[in-house]
């Protein structure tokens, strides 16, 4: 029997996962036998050198790539037996991405950016309408709706990038070095808003990072060297 509001289902679970890229002399093991768990509402900031296995972590928790040993369990569910199109859903549904460069469609208002996640959907425009809002409120960019992104500053674009991870309300954030081309005052704001959407909505935020001044807002430390987790430090308990 299970102990009230003991939860015994992580929502990541990695298993002794292995990335071995290439075959024969030409093989690189980008991850080797990597363990690691994280609960809802974790905030995680995962760090290392170049060539780590990091982003191939980061990669295979976004279920963009799938691990060549062991297991990832998402919500207990196995994503290696799951279909492309079912992974795919996964990642519609669940999770939301911020990346170093924006990636924002130049000729669309911050709006039309925030939406398209829902247009993916197949949302009536109203709808999406008002939930784009709500998220670019979310970030404090309302009043900016309209503009396009080469009208914004590039802490701005990056907080319409964030509005766009998470209109759909996702269950985790991934965020690869969301502060990387950011200056570090508006990087220190990147993070603030960060930690309060993990703090007031409850959302997972598993970000790469090699800025250990932007390390410091998450309340996990995980580092990787040579495709192994060489170190997984709790600085506060979660709640």
């Amino acid at each position: 029997m299970r102990e009230p509001g003991h939860h015994t289902t992580h929502l990541i679970e990695l298993k002794g996962v292995a990335k071995v890229f290439g075959i024969g002399p030409a093989e690189v093991r980008a991850l080797s036998d990597v363990d690691l768990s994280i609960d809802e509402g974790e905030f995680i900031a995962i760090m290392g050198p170049s060539g780590s296995g990091k982003s191939t972590a980061m990669n295979i928790i976004g279920c963009l790539d799938l691990p060549t040993e062991g297991n990832y369990l998402f919500k207990g569910m196995d994503v290696a037996a799951l279909s492309r199109n079912q992974r795919a859903l996964l990642r519609r549904h669940f999770l939301g991405f911020v990346f170093q460069g924006f990636n924002l469609l130049a000729r669309n208002t911050a709006i039309e950016n925030v939406e398209l996640p829902l247009i993916y959907r197949g949302m009536a425009k109203k709808e999406r309408r008002v939930l784009s809002k709500q998220a670019l409120a979310q970030v404090g960019l309302e009043d900016r709706a309209e503009h396009t992104p080469g009208e914004l500053s590039g802490g701005q674009q990056q907080r319409v990038a964030i509005a766009r991870a998470i209109v759909t309300k996702p269950s985790v954030l991934l965020a690869d070095e969301p502060t990387g081309n950011v200056d570090s005052k508006t990087g220190q704001e990147i993070m603030e808003l960060l930690a309060s959407l993990n703090r007031d909505h409850n959302i997972t935020i598993i970000m790469v990072t090699h800025e250990p001044d932007m390390a410091d807002y998450a309340d996990r430390l995980v580092r990787f060297v040579d495709g192994k987790v060489e170190t997984d430090v709790r600085k506060k308990e979660p709640a």
